[in-house]
């Protein structure tokens, strides 16, 4: 049976994530750390991507790198899927959990 994209996304973040671990000797950190590093790096790799954007209205805009943001809106992805591994999380589940949520957002 063929892997759905968001399916093989979240294999192929679990296998870097593993990898990371067992390459930099990490089994001691716990679940509640990597939630907390994962955090602080999809909100460092989202500061990242504002930068691409002319956020700073008091400054002359320039033009925006689309390939640069586009890279860091990825980044912001591999961390993303990284907490919702965490978080046991699976692509499932977040579809399900993202369609429930998305249908109350319409309801409002």
């Amino acid at each position: 049976m063929k892997m759905d994209r968001l399916e093989e996304m979240f294999a192929l973040q679990q296998a870097f994530n593993e990898s990371i671990i067992a390459s930099r000797g990490l089994e001691h950190v716990s679940r509640q750390e990597w939630m907390q590093k994962h955090t602080l790096a999809l909100i460092c790799e989202t500061a990242e991507m504002l930068e691409e954007t002319n956020y700073k209205w008091w400054k002359n805009r320039k033009p925006v790198d689309e390939a640069a943001l586009k890279e860091e809106l990825v980044d912001m992805c591999h961390f993303f899927l990284s907490l919702c591994i965490n978080a046991g999380l699976d692509a499932r589940e977040l579809h399900e959990m993202y369609l429930k949520k998305n249908q109350v957002n319409f309801d409002r």
